[in-house]
C-alpha cells in the first residue's frame, strides 16, 4: 500500500510541477501563432477569445476580467473593431454605455484556423473510456477556475504591493 501511496505522489507532483506548467506554456505559445494568423495580437486575440466565451459585455467587464486599464482595453477594442472581429453597440439600458460583442461574420474564420488541432485533440482522446473523459473534463473546468481564481489574487496582490523591480517576470 505505501508504494501505491509513492507512486500517486509522485504521479501528481508530475502533473501539478511539470505538466500543467508544460502544457500552460504551450498554449499560450499556439494562441500566439493563433492570433499571428488572424492577424491580430496576442492580448487582442484572448480578449476576442473572452468576447466569444461570455458573448456580449462592457469594456469594464472586459477589463475586469482580463486585468487590463481601460485605456488598454480601449486600444484593443479599436483594433478588433478596425479588424471586424467585434462590434460595440449602445446598451439599451445605459447610453453612455456601450456593448461589445463578436462579429459573427468572422467567427467562422476562427473555427477554421482551430479545425485541424480539434481534430487532433478529438483523435487524442479517442481512445479514452468515458471514465477517463469524465475525470478529463472535470479536471479542465475545475482547473480552468482555479486559474482564473489565482489570476485574480495576484492581481489584488499585485495592486496591494507591487514588484519592485522594473525589469518584470
Amino acid at each position: 500500500m505505501e508504494a501505491a501511496g509513492e507512486s500517486r505522489r509522485k504521479l501528481v507532483e508530475e502533473i501539478v510541477g511539470r505538466l500543467v506548467r508544460r502544457h500552460s506554456t504551450a498554449a499560450v505559445l499556439f494562441h500566439h501563432a493563433v492570433a499571428e494568423r488572424l492577424g491580430l495580437g496576442p492580448t487582442d486575440h484572448k480578449c476576442l477569445d473572452v468576447l466569444r466565451e461570455r458573448e456580449a459585455m462592457t469594456g469594464s467587464q472586459l477589463a475586469a476580467i482580463t486585468g487590463l486599464t481601460s485605456g488598454a482595453i480601449t486600444g484593443v477594442v479599436a483594433r478588433l473593431e478596425r479588424a471586424g472581429y467585434l462590434r460595440r453597440e449602445p446598451d439599451t439600458h445605459d447610453r453612455r454605455k456601450q456593448i461589445l460583442s463578436p462579429a459573427p461574420q468572422r467567427m467562422q474564420e476562427i473555427q477554421d484556423v482551430f479545425v485541424p488541432i480539434r481534430q487532433d485533440a478529438a483523435a487524442l482522446v479517442d481512445g479514452f473510456d468515458i471514465h477517463q473523459l469524465t475525470a478529463v473534463a472535470e479536471f479542465l473546468g475545475r482547473s480552468t477556475d482555479l486559474v482564473y481564481r489565482h489570476a485574480a489574487l495576484l492581481r489584488a496582490q499585485t495592486a496591494l504591493s507591487p514588484p519592485r523591480s522594473g525589469l518584470g517576470v
